[in-house]
């Protein structure tokens, strides 16, 4: 959500921030809306002033005893009750009017996010490893032998449909182990505190975060209601929902293993092969409430969480800023880290780190109380994957195959496996 103050003050600036997205004016559009609301409001505080004033000549029109001065002050006085009362109706209908359209426009970018139309336009900032260089022809994770026995997608599409999976055996084992260890390392090493959080929310969560009221295609509804999660941002983030707090409880990371649900809607042929892209999947989310003051260090601070979790594994990526065209509806900056996949022959997203300033706090009125006096802030908020466990799953079969179908796994998982360290090429850990 945006500040209408910032928008009065600054138009031009608004509307060239903007543009930097792809998106078109619409500051002159807001402050015609806002300047018809705010003289609905001066209207009805000026006829509850003439109400006001009319009520107290009753009574001594009363006490004179002048019949028609009475029934004309009380008239006047139902008058203008129904005219405050129809004025402050129309000044809350251009109020929602101007939230609607508040809630509908992206973040505004910070000025070094660089421009550009999409993916194409990102920036790489760093590289970590070496690309896996096999002697043999990668294949893809759902093609290597011993993963086979494990990763169904048939069944899956009996039980579900597409965009579905079963995994069982050994796959299931190390897809497992890779949440634990995210979790471990997050808690133990990177100072986040472990919550479990409900996957299905309010609706008022998820305006909360920014997932509606414009990309309620992209999620599940139930019949009751209630939202599924696309991710733990969602729960995490709106902890702090109407809440006004001390100075002194920032920062606070948060850290979730979830399953997520996103419809995927607009996707098809996108990166649809195998586990790349489903409709349910599991996720190790990050979530950090600070202060404003704090909040850019604290991207880094995330990117670096996540960028850990895979040179743990041994796992080559490369992190890149997203563009203006390419960064999510609620961001100002995100910081994409991709993972090298051997059987595609290229990077694949696998954790999107973003800084959102104040715009979800504003949509969740949540503040805190400053130290030094003054007025309640604004927190600000950021989220992270730490990290999409399926796709790390993906990374771990694909750099860890081998030319007989088996698979050679990281180190650090081998005492989640019970000291086990390869997938054998018929599907079982040895």
């Amino acid at each position: 959500m945006h500040d209408i103050r910032a928008i009065r003050e600054n138009p031009q600036a608004f509307d060239d921030a903007l543009a930097r997205r792809g998106e078109a004016p619409v500051a002159q559009a807001i402050l015609e809306l806002d300047e018809a609301r705010r003289a609905k409001i001066t209207a009805a505080e000026t006829a509850q002033a003439a109400q006001n004033t009319a009520a107290k000549l009753v009574g001594s029109a009363k006490a004179k005893g002048d019949e028609a001065e009475f029934e004309r002050l009380r008239a006047e006085v139902a008058d203008k009750k129904a005219e405050m009362a129809a004025m402050q109706t129309e000044a809350k209908e251009l109020d929602l009017r101007l939230t609607e359209i508040l809630s509908g426009i992206p973040n505004l970018p910070f000025e070094d996010v660089p421009e550009g139309a999409d993916e194409n336009d990102n920036v790489e900032i760093r590289r970590w490893g070496t690309p896996a260089t096999l002697d043999f022809q990668p294949k893809e994770h759902f093609d290597i032998e011993g993963v086979k026995p494990g990763m169904d997608f048939e069944t899956a599409a009996k039980l579900s449909g597409s965009r579905f999976v079963v995994l069982s055996a050994g796959v299931a084992r190390i897809h497992r182990a890779l949440a634990q260890f995210m979790l471990d390392t997050h808690i133990e090493e990177n100072g986040l505190t472990e919550t479990w959080t409900p996957v299905l929310v309010r609706e008022e969560m998820m305006l909360g975060t920014g997932q509606l009221p414009k990309f309620g295609e992209d999620s599940y509804q139930t019949t009751n209601g209630w939202w599924l999660v696309p991710t733990a941002e969602v729960t995490l983030t709106n902890i702090v929902n109407g809440m006004t707090v001390d100075e002194d409880y920032l920062p606070r990371r948060y850290v979730a293993h979830t399953q997520c649900f996103r419809s995927e809607a607009g996707s098809a042929g996108r990166d649809t092969s195998g586990m790349l892209r489903q409709h349910q999947f599991e996720k190790v989310e990050m979530v950090s409430i600070t202060h404003p003051d704090k909040s850019r260090a604290e991207l880094d601070r995330m990117t670096e969480c996540a960028q850990g979790i895979l040179e743990r594994l041994g796992l080559s990526y490369r992190t890149v800023v997203l563009c203006t065209g390419d960064m999510g509806f609620g961001a100002k900056r995100t910081h994409d880290i991709e993972v090298w996949l051997p059987g595609q022959d290229t990077y694949r997203e696998i954790s999107s780190v973003s800084i959102c300033g104040d715009f979800q706090a504003r949509r969740m009125n949540a503040r805190f109380r400053p130290t030094a006096g003054g007025k309640p802030q604004f927190v600000h908020t950021l989220n992270g994957s730490g990290l999409a466990v399926g796709r790390c799953l993906i990374a771990v079969l694909e750099n860890g195959q081998r030319a007989d179908g088996s698979v050679r796994l990281p180190e650090v998982l081998h005492p989640y496996l019970g000291g086990k360290s390869v997938l054998s090429n018929e599907g079982s850990l040895i």
